[in-house]
């Protein structure tokens, strides 16, 4: 099913004259018969543009996570623990992401950064990396599709239609959508994601109204509910310790708000420009958590009380917008006519979701196959460049969707749900080793700072620090099911399987990998900067001399929209 030779010169420089070695290095080149990038039918095809790139990082750092759960995270803790958690996640997520704009900037490889992990610490932590992240996405895309589900019935009841009518529609549409190629998924997300961000700014400035006073209520509240009934809500236990555990808490939350802002690493191997886009998009990405997350969440915390009755209802609800704080603190302020708007809104929110989802998952898939790390024939595309074998069956999964038709099996597939954060905590720490290694080897090698497109700011003390907070949250993430008190006094050995089985699953396939394919380490001084390059330095010079004759975005955007992103 696997090459396993080819698997093995994973960890092999790439063309000898590229890097200058010396004949003396000839036995780390591939093998004979291994292709050095992909055959013809198996490219991807670089249609997403500028505005797509960028509109794409920015919509996958705006989800259900903040625009819900962020409620779960203010009633548990209060309104300065979210505020704490939310600051100190998004720079760490921050950090991660110059990690990966940097290699990205480098050397933009179709796999992304599982190629990275490959190319510049060992296969075995490239194929531990991709599959994780697959799971994590074959999971989340049925999750969007019964919450979309969920949110229609606002309108229309389960005793009405079933929910597995709207399941099969939203299936067949983000498969279609992923099916008509690049260029067509990337003007689609556009302009979901653009939506968004004026959802989203529009409830950011709504809160800013009612925190001043501008309400039906006109109550100027201020940071009234910052005194009272108080900044930090105890969890668990009493006093300054059941204060630090609320912060803590508001971690994991704040965590899971911030999953899929990597998302932009997958799309390096089809984004023109990458070396400009890729980190145009990054470097902005402080920007946008320091307004859409860190605004959003301080401004909550100021209109609306974390012991309030309408707060406390919104988090016994699913999903739609009675689940959301924000129409919590609508109604506090008396407003009672949005809901069903921002119902319409989420609904949006979770179906772009699902169909960027459904992507990420095939071209997770697609990288390992062309890496001989997954079935060959998941690599083949389309004349369009559509990886359609890997996207068939990533979609085949969407099929899970219909067991929370059921309402025993939602039970069961909300432990599904949990064992995706901690896919993705995996997703952060892989990255940030990989850019670790990938700084010791271009120093090894002499590549200097002024020789990169893009930089990480911290360098690699940065990757290093964040590395640090994304472990601890990693083993302390379900840290109650560890924590006796009067309301935590049973072992939840549920919480604690589907919390930790990512851990152990994780290390077994880097460690089967190792021992299965004899794999080592990269060492800084051989690891691969160079294999590939030159075709992507002649593309990006082909795609400049094309652009002089012709202007990439339009003229309105560029000069009235483009800024704000």
């Amino acid at each position: 099913m696997f090459n396993r030779k080819h698997s093995r010169s994973s960890n092999s420089p790439g063309n000898d004259s590229e890097k200058g070695f010396s004949q003396a290095h000839a036995e780390f080149l591939p093998p004979e018969g291994i292709a050095e990038g992909p055959a013809e039918n198996e490219q991807l095809h670089r249609g997403l543009k500028s505005r797509h790139i960028t509109m794409i990082a920015i919509g996958g750092a705006i989800g259900t996570g903040l625009i819900i759960g962020t409620g779960s995270a203010l009633a548990r803790a209060g309104p300065a623990a979210v505020l704490i958690s939310y600051t100190i996640v998004g720079f760490i997520v921050f950090l991660v992401m110059a990690a990966l704009g940097e290699m990205a900037a480098w050397i933009p490889i179709s796999s992304g950064f599982t190629g990275y992990a490959s190319r510049f610490v060992d296969p075995a932590l490239g194929f531990a990396l991709g599959y994780t992240y697959w799971f994590k996405y074959i999971i989340v895309t049925p999750n969007q599709l019964t919450a979309a589900a969920l949110v229609i019935q606002y309108w229309c009841p389960r005793e009405k239609v079933n929910p597995g009518v709207f399941i099969a529609v939203f299936l067949v549409t983000i498969v279609a959508i992923n099916y008509f190629g690049i260029r067509f998924f990337g003007e689609f997300e556009f302009w979901l994601s653009s939506i968004k961000v004026i959802v989203i700014v529009g409830l950011i400035l709504l809160s800013l109204v009612l925190a001043l006073g501008g309400g039906p209520d006109h109550d100027r509240k201020g940071f009234r509910y910052w005194k009272h009934p108080g900044a930090f809500k105890p969890y668990i236990m009493t006093g300054d310790a059941g204060r630090f555990l609320a912060v803590w808490s508001t971690f994991v939350t704040a965590t899971f708000a911030y999953l899929g802002t990597e998302l932009v690493g997958v799309t390096v191997g089809e984004a023109q420009n990458p070396r400009k886009t890729i980190p145009r998009a990054i470097k902005l990405t402080f920007y946008r958590i320091l307004f859409f997350y860190v605004f959003s969440v301080f401004l909550l915390g100021m209109i609306v009380p974390y012991n309030s009755p309408k707060l406390l209802q919104a988090n016994k609800n699913q999903t739609g917008a009675s689940a959301s704080p924000f129409v919590a603190a609508l109604l506090v302020s008396g407003i009672k006519t949005l809901p069903g708007f921002l119902n319409a809104c989420i609904l949006l929110f979770v179906f772009s979701a699902s169909n960027s989802d459904l992507y990420i998952a095939s071209r997770t898939i697609y990288g390992l196959a062309s890496e001989g790390k997954a079935p060959r024939i998941l690599a083949r595309t389309d004349s369009r460049g559509v990886p359609i074998y890997a996207l068939g069956l990533s979609a085949s999964f969407g099929l899970l969707a219909f067991m929370n038709v059921a309402e025993s099996s939602k039970t069961v597939f909300g432990y599904f749900v949990n064992l995706v954060t901690i896919f993705g905590i995996l997703t952060w720490i892989s990255i940030l080793v990989s850019h670790i290694y990938f700084v010791r080897a271009r120093r090894a090698q002499g590549v200097a700072n002024q020789d990169l497109a893009y930089t990480a700011p911290l360098g690699i003390w940065g990757s290093y620090g964040a590395l640090f907070v994304c472990i601890l949250i990693a083993i302390f993430k379900n840290f109650n099911v560890f924590t006796h008190s009067k309301s935590y006094g049973k072992f939840d050995y549920k919480n604690f399987i589907t919390g930790y089985l990512g851990i152990p699953l994780y290390l077994i396939m880097i460690l089967g990998y190792k021992i299965w394919y004899r794999t080592e380490g990269v060492k800084p001084h051989l690891a691969d900067l160079y294999g590939g390059k030159q075709k992507i330095d002649d593309e990006e010079a082909e795609f400049l001399a094309h652009k002089k004759a012709e202007t990439e975005d339009n003229w309105f955007y560029r000069n009235f929209v483009a800024w704000l992103f």
